[in-house]
């Protein structure tokens, strides 16, 4: 698996999925009142921080896309 993850995306991940991972928990928040957006929440934010910690994106291999340096 070769890394396409950048250290700026790779940090933004990281921030984001914690985020969507903390959120529905400790907020009190509308959108959060469905237990629908709390697992998808969830799920969102566990990708986010795996792909973060792997630094690889399958979607960006998909797309050709790779934010870090060669």
């Amino acid at each position: 698996m070769t890394s396409n993850i950048g250290t700026v995306d790779r940090v933004l991940r990281l921030v984001l999925g914690v985020i969507l991972l903390v959120a529905p928990f400790v907020s009190n928040l509308a959108i959060f009142a469905s237990t629908t957006t709390v697992i998808i929440s969830v799920i969102l934010g566990i990708v986010m921080v795996a792909t973060a910690a792997m630094r690889f994106c399958p979607l960006y291999r998909l797309l050709g896309i790779r934010t870090c340096p060669r």
